[in-house]
């Protein structure tokens, strides 16, 4: 097969099995057990095993889509310049909350791997869990973790915060929404802010908030960690 060819079919794959997903998600009032990259990533992964396509092959003819993350990030900016206002009048709370909630993912995710006996490369893996997965890879290589174990760890973060986030708020009675997108930004990067959009656009621009000073927090403590050992 040609290159085109084989670029088409695995984004159309992509694509469609997403939007299927997504669209069941919907129609089932956004469950927390049918959030779409829960199913997409499995059904992908069966259908490249199915074709027996190498992981390299498929991550090449996507790359457009992954390409498109950067962007879509980027994007973040509008609905966060939109809340410069609010936000500025709550710098001090936000401030703190951002070094409570970067501070518990770190010494949280680092001390269950380690009470388990897990190896250094594990423990630097675990680390930058909730940074978004390009900062938290390179954070993670630079503490001796595996970079591929701390993408891993991180989308799975991801999609569980971005699972639970919203009926656990519910339970709670959290009705402010700069909270819920706040927490779920700092708590679940990127998977968890896309989810917050779709319950409210003022959580959506917290949880882009959250998601892109967290990752200057975590990239900050871990660098100061690690000068200091």
């Amino acid at each position: 097969m040609s290159n085109a060819f084989v670029t088409l079919l695995w984004m159309a794959a992509t694509l469609l099995v997403f939007a299927g997903f997504d669209r069941v998600s919907k129609r089932w009032g956004r469950s927390p057990l049918l959030h779409p990259v829960l199913w997409s990533v499995p059904v992908l992964m069966a259908a490249l095993w199915a074709t027996r396509t190498p992981y390299a092959v498929y991550a090449d003819a996507t790359r457009f889509i992954t390409f498109l993350l950067g962007p879509a990030v980027v994007c973040m900016a509008v609905p966060i310049w939109a809340q410069r206002a609010t936000i500025r009048r709550l710098a001090l709370p936000v401030g703190l909350a951002l070094m409570a909630g970067s501070l518990t993912a770190i010494v949280s995710a680092v001390g269950i791997v380690w009470a388990f006996g897990a190896p250094e490369a594990v423990l630097a893996s675990m680390a930058p869990r909730a940074a978004t997965s390009p900062v938290g890879m390179a954070v993670a290589e630079t503490l001796g973790g595996i970079p591929a174990l701390a993408a891993v760890i991180i989308v799975f973060s991801g999609v569980l915060g971005a699972m639970i986030a919203t009926p656990l708020m519910n339970a709670m009675r959290m009705r402010d929404y700069r909270v819920r997108g706040f927490a779920v930004g700092v708590s679940a990067h990127g998977v968890g802010s896309a989810r917050a959009f779709q319950v409210s656009p003022v959580a959506g621009a917290y949880a882009g908030l959250g998601m892109a000073l967290n990752a200057v927090m975590t990239t900050l403590l871990l660098s100061i960690f690690a000068a200091l050992i």
